[in-house]
């Protein structure tokens, strides 16, 4: 496994439709493998293929819950419910946070790494990343989606609460 170098904005894969995968083989699994590392190095809480300049439908979540690490392949979102707002930061934009609404329920369906097709239900936080993520995956940045920046100082105090 190895950590990958992170895309930071405003690289144009950021904002790029990517690729259905199509070949569910070895070079995927490590590819997968490679992205948990580098999620994990930085202290993140998912990761889209195209943050480390991969234009393919790949994305991993892990909030650090009983469902473990998600991983996403041509995940497609079938219902949305509910609504939540709160903060969020991205590994592509370093030091930058905004708060953003999203829908509080998710279901999607995508194929883990050995092709098999599986779908998801998510609430709350885990919700949020999902769809963070998928976004990616469509050239959505969430800084579209940004109602309100924040400082580093304004989420301390919120973990804090």
């Amino acid at each position: 496994m190895a950590v990958r170098k992170i895309v930071t904005y405003p690289a144009e894969i950021l904002e790029q439709e990517c690729e259905t995968v199509t070949v569910f083989d070895k070079k995927l699994a490590k590819l997968l493998d490679d992205m948990y590392e580098t999620m994990i190095e930085f202290d993140g809480v998912g990761l889209a293929a195209p943050q480390i300049d991969i234009k393919k439908q790949i994305a991993i979540v892990d909030i650090d819950d009983e469902h473990g690490t998600i991983e996403m392949i041509n995940p497609v979102v079938l219902e949305t419910s509910g609504e939540q707002t709160g903060p969020e930061g991205c590994l592509s934009f370093p030091g930058l946070y905004g708060e953003v609404t999203r829908p509080n329920q998710v279901k999607v369906r995508a194929q883990n790494r050995k092709g098999k097709t599986f779908e998801i239900e998510a609430e709350e936080f885990l919700a949020r990343a999902i769809l963070h993520e998928i976004d990616h995956l469509h050239g959505v940045l969430f800084t579209t989606k940004v109602s309100k920046y924040m400082e580093e100082a304004d989420l301390e105090e919120l973990n804090q609460e």
